[in-house]
């Protein structure tokens, strides 16, 4: 299953792939070259539909705990000041994606969307400590009445060059469910309460829409 923000760059990959193979196959005479020609087109296709994959996630609905809004590796937790929205200092904890993973943003909780905002910006390397504040980025936040407010902030990378946000304000939330997609690799920051329960490490590897994040801390 391939997730629809990929089936046009699918379809145009297959139209190259295929007038490339006829191409190597009537000009290049040389057994090996056209190997090895073929073999790489073959593996850039396999490249593009890994990319593009959205595989079914079961997702345990909970209104007490954040589930990971995508797969890659937790590379920052710490607390913070959130100065766009909140205003305040939350828990950060980022999840970096590399071209490898699959790239569809879920909803962390269910609730609904009070606020949704597309910023314009730079694509510094995700991993740059000033990405989160001067790459391309969109920042959603959703509320339910267990959790409160969790916002989560797309963020381009350098090879990152799209970000697709389907969630609007006004919007209902279901955990876990599609939100959007970051085409090209890139990370995703969650900003938590203070006295919320981190369940990950740093450097552990999460699956969006499964992998807890956090939990209330009773």
């Amino acid at each position: 299953m391939f997730h629809k923000e990929g089936y046009k760059i699918i379809l145009i990959t297959f139209i190259i792939i295929i007038g490339s193979f006829l191409l190597i196959d009537n000009f290049s005479s040389i057994v090996w070259l056209r190997s090895f020609l073929m073999f790489t087109l073959l593996l850039f296709l396999i490249l593009i539909l890994q990319f593009f994959r959205n595989p079914k996630r079961n997702t345990c609905l909970n209104s007490k705990q954040v589930v990971s809004p995508v797969d890659g590796k937790v590379v920052v937790i710490e607390e913070v000041f959130e100065k766009e929205f909140f205003k305040e200092k939350r828990l950060q904890v980022s999840v970096f994606m590399s071209p490898i993973n699959v790239h569809v943003t879920r909803y962390p909780i269910g609730g609904n969307v009070i606020f949704s905002k597309y910023h314009p910006g730079k694509y510094l390397v995700a991993w740059h400590p000033k990405a989160s504040e001067e790459n391309e980025r969109t920042t959603v936040v959703v509320e339910n009445k267990t959790y409160g407010k969790v916002l989560y902030r797309q963020i381009a990378g350098a090879l990152a060059k799209r970000i697709v946000n389907y969630a609007k304000q006004d919007n209902k939330a279901t955990q876990g469910e599609d939100s959007g997609f970051i085409k090209f690799g890139s990370r995703v920051d969650l900003y938590l309460p203070l006295d919320t329960k981190i369940k990950v490490e740093l450097n552990q590897k999460v699956r969006g829409g499964e992998s807890v994040i956090a939990e209330v801390n009773e």
